[in-house]
């Protein structure tokens, strides 16, 4: 099964504070054991969404908003695309993931419909 992992957004991540030179070697080794398992297939940091924008559908209209966005912790911050056996193998990844951010955060796990999904 296929899934999106998000990295939630934090103060200092809609600050536009970079990572360490730690944190970027801890990430950095996680990522090559996940490359090494055959289970990421693609990954990446987002800039702040104060460099985002949102486009709203209403009908036929389309109006484009310029970030931030909040609440904060609603955000993503980056992702990767895994593709594991199951929902629960993907959280024991994300278990031995080094913290993203130098302070509490979060991390989602999202399952992609399936073909099957649609029968």
């Amino acid at each position: 099964m296929r899934c999106i992992v998000f990295v939630k957004a934090t103060k200092d991540s809609e600050a536009g504070v970079m990572p360490t030179k730690e944190l970027l070697a801890a990430m950095g080794k996680y990522n090559e054991e996940l490359i090494k398992a055959g289970i990421m297939k693609d990954g990446g940091g987002l800039r702040p969404t104060s460099k985002a924008k949102r486009v709203r559908f209403s009908g036929g209209r389309r109006t484009v908003i310029d970030g931030p966005f909040a609440p904060t912790e609603a955000q993503v911050s980056g992702y990767w695309i895994w593709d594991v056996k199951s929902v629960d193998e993907a959280v024991e990844w994300v278990k031995r993931c080094p913290n993203p951010m130098p302070t509490d955060s979060e991390i989602e796990i999202r399952p992609e419909f399936e073909a099957a999904d649609f029968a």
